[in-house]
């Protein structure tokens, strides 16, 4: 082999474990910073990684929200109408926050409570984050009644 070519292939060789290095570092800097979404029947279920951050999303659980006095410690739940998930959260809500509306919350669980670091509340009337879209369709709600009305006189049908 002529030391050109040497030099050559030596300057392929060196190009490619560049190249090589490059990608693994891109992937392993993507790997940390991808976050998954799950729901909370997935949780339940135990499908949601034990120690990485992950993202839970369904709706607020009406009644579930406790305030801490004097904190920004709160407290609620996040269902998907077929399970509950329990939520803490120390820094201060979003302004569209409310009970009975959707929520995506970014963090970790730990010791069967949800820890999030970040709280997502819908936009507007109409929007919701696809995956909590997805999750309700999934398990939609049952169906309210009024407290004392019979289904029949709630749809005006003869008894």
């Amino acid at each position: 082999m002529t030391p050109a070519r040497q030099k050559r292939l030596l300057l392929v060789l060196g190009i490619v474990l560049g190249v090589g290095v490059a990608a693994f570092l891109a992937m392993q800097a993507f790997r940390s910073n991808v976050m998954f979404f799950f729901d909370p029947t997935e949780v339940a279920a135990g499908k949601a990684p034990k120690d990485d951050r992950f993202r839970l999303g369904g709706m607020v659980v009406k009644g579930s929200l406790m305030k801490t006095p004097g904190t920004l410690d709160v407290k609620f739940q996040v269902t998907d109408f077929k399970s509950t998930v329990p939520v803490t959260y120390d820094k201060i809500l979003p302004d569209l926050f409310r009970e009975g509306q959707g929520v995506v919350a970014h963090g970790r669980m730990h010791d069967g409570v949800f820890v999030a670091d970040e709280v997502l509340a819908k936009h507007d009337e109409k929007y919701m984050p696809p995956e909590v879209a997805k999750s309700l369709k999934d398990h939609p709600p049952p169906p309210t009644t009024q407290a004392g009305a019979s289904p029949t006189a709630q749809t005006g049908g003869a008894q």
